[in-house]
């Protein structure tokens, strides 16, 4: 992680590999830190990390870390705009086309923890700096 990144999105994976402790998540989330990277999650993410067996705790111990945006009407419009333009439809891609419509907002350069990169490139070109689960 040579190139400075301003700005770190993580989808519903990112996060909840972070909640497991993942051992690789565990140090990049430590690296993005180390260079005053933000960390952003999308306010729809936290239905989708959400489940009996979260640890509550710890769930909310995460979320204290990151910076959560809201999925407003101006958001999921702009959302159905970059799934058009994909050539996607449909809810099976409706939750990643408003995580990559509000990393395409933040400040860059962005990096995204993601365990869809194939989708995800399809939603945000270039712009997003996508970093495999």
């Amino acid at each position: 992680m040579s190139v400075r990144i301003e700005t770190v999105v993580l989808d519903s994976q990112g996060m909840s590999a972070w909640i497991s402790q993942d051992r690789g998540v565990l140090a990049m989330i430590k690296a993005f830190h180390s260079m005053g990277a933000g960390l952003v999650i999308g306010a729809n993410t936290i239905v989708e990390i959400s489940h009996a067996r979260a640890n509550t705790a710890r769930l909310n111990w995460v979320l204290s870390q990151v910076r959560i945006e809201p999925v407003t009407e101006h958001a999921a419009r702009a959302s159905a705009a970059l799934l058009k333009q994909a050539g996607l439809h449909g809810h099976k891609y409706a939750i990643d086309a408003t995580v990559a419509e509000m990393a395409l907002r933040q400040p860059g350069p962005v990096a995204m923890l993601t365990s869809d990169v194939d989708d995800m490139a399809k939603l945000c070109g270039d712009r997003i700096q996508l970093i495999a689960m």
